[in-house]
């Protein structure tokens, strides 16, 4: 074990670079390459954690999993990230990047392929919990990558770019993992995500360094001469010691609920949203896998309009920005839930719904810490507020199946539904979620 974990330790510091042109040649050279890593590996091993959304009606309808069963399955990878990307976010801080997320990105893909031949209940919870320990590994890899390779005054917009893949993902989840299952059955559902999970893996093996230092060069901010001010105390602390630290911070706790209360609307339209457009508006899975894409799409540009509008507009303030695209994201919901039936009206709401749901969890759900926490914790900022965020997605996922399935009648091999208390469940939390970023207004960053 001590072998296993010194192989995924980040290595020693090579001795300096001295020639500037070099250095920034490197720096150009390998920052793109990590930021195509991060995001394009990050979006391709997100088809393998949405893959239950998609084939939730064909297990029902073939009487594989009832509502309630695939709530268990769904909450056992929400419980197992959450506290995974709490201990991931500690031990990221530590790690090799190229080795720490390819070896993830390959075990959560033999995860989906493994879900693709099982029908027992206790099987599927298994697998689907383990699977959401692998991909705990992600999210805080790429913060950490991201924060060794930009420095802080681009931070914003970089998480932005990044955050694009939460997006890509879903849209790639939603429309080709959708066709997949339409055309050659559930199993697809699994096995096409972890096919693209294995050249997730390639993407991060082939294109991922270690930090800069290893590599003979200097800290990304001495590069940039974009120096924050460390607070004396912290300079002197071990890593370890400020890890600890973020925990005596009140503003941590209060994100790490608004996160958490955000990531229940997140995951429940990501979990049951093709289930509804399917039984609610009649959509058939590849008309509804393609809507739901609309919303990705929104969110692409959400995520980096967060970053830019938060970054420039604000002077890197986030809670005006919260504020704004919480809005935003709550008219999106009222819209898709309450407004006129027709589908272009339903596309609008899609549209406003994942612009500002992206935006906000760009911000609730790692940008915020990042900024009020020690830089050197930024992998356990977002380890605490990420154990809060799956925490409630694992509730909105037990919560919601039971929801469902109590208000569905079963009359032979029909079934109707009822959505209205899911709906009211999932709005509520989105209205407490901006009410929690809002009480934040005066939090300053940690500089």
């Amino acid at each position: 074990m001590v072998a296993l974990l010194r192989y995924f330790t980040t290595g020693p510091e090579a001795p300096r670079l001295s020639d500037p042109g070099v250095i920034a040649q490197l720096f150009r050279r390998h920052r793109l390459r990590v930021m195509i890593a991060i995001t394009a590996g990050y979006a391709l091993i997100y088809t393998c954690r949405l893959a239950l959304g998609v084939v939730k009606k064909p297990l029902i309808d073939g009487g594989i999993f009832t509502p309630a069963e695939l709530g268990m399955i769904g909450s056992a990878l929400f419980y197992t990230y959450a506290l995974g990307k709490l201990t991931n976010g500690f031990l990221a801080d530590h790690a090799n990047m190229r080795r720490f997320l390819g070896a993830a990105f390959l075990l959560t893909a033999l995860c989906n392929v493994l879900m693709g031949f099982t029908t027992s209940l206790w099987a599927a919870v298994f697998i689907w919990g383990l699977n959401g320990w692998f991909q705990s590994f992600g999210a805080p890899g790429g913060v950490v990558a991201m924060t060794a390779w930009f420095s802080n005054s681009e931070r914003g917009r970089a998480y932005g770019v990044w955050s694009t893949a939460h997006s890509i993902g879903e849209g790639l989840t939603f429309l080709v993992v959708g066709s997949l299952v339409a055309w050659l059955g559930w199993q697809w559902g699994f096995w096409g995500p972890g096919i693209i999970g294995i050249v997730a893996a390639i993407v991060a093996l082939t294109l991922l360094q270690d930090r800069p230092p290893t590599l003979g060069l200097p800290p990304v901010n001495e590069w940039k001469q974009d120096h924050y001010r460390e607070q004396a105390k912290d300079s002197a602390r071990t890593t370890v010691a400020l890890q600890f630290s973020i925990l005596k911070i009140p503003a941590i706790w209060v994100l790490a609920l608004a996160s958490a209360t955000t990531y229940v609307t997140r995951y429940a339209i990501n979990s049951w949203g093709i289930l509804y457009l399917q039984e609610a508006r009649d959509f058939s899975l590849p008309m509804a896998g393609t809507l739901l894409m609309i919303s990705t799409l929104a969110g692409i540009a959400g995520a980096i309009a967060f970053g830019f509008i938060s970054d420039k507009a604000f002077k890197a303030r986030r809670p005006p920005a919260n504020l704004l695209f919480g809005i935003i994201e709550l008219i999106g919901l009222a819209i898709i839930f309450f407004g006129p039936t027709n589908t272009p009206m339903l596309i609008v709401g899609l549209l406003l719904y994942g612009l500002g749901l992206t935006g906000l969890v760009t911000s609730l759900g790692g940008l915020f810490a990042v900024d009020i926490a020690p830089k050197r914790a930024a992998g356990a900022a977002m380890g605490v507020v990420g154990i809060f965020s799956y925490i409630g997605a694992a509730v909105q996922e037990q919560v919601s199946g039971m929801l469902i399935d109590q208000h569905m009648v079963v009359n032979g091999a029909d079934r109707a539904y009822d959505f209205g208390p899911v709906i009211w469940f999932w709005m509520g939390c989105c209205v407490l979620s901006i009410l929690l970023a809002a009480s934040l207004w005066r939090t300053k960053l940690r500089d």
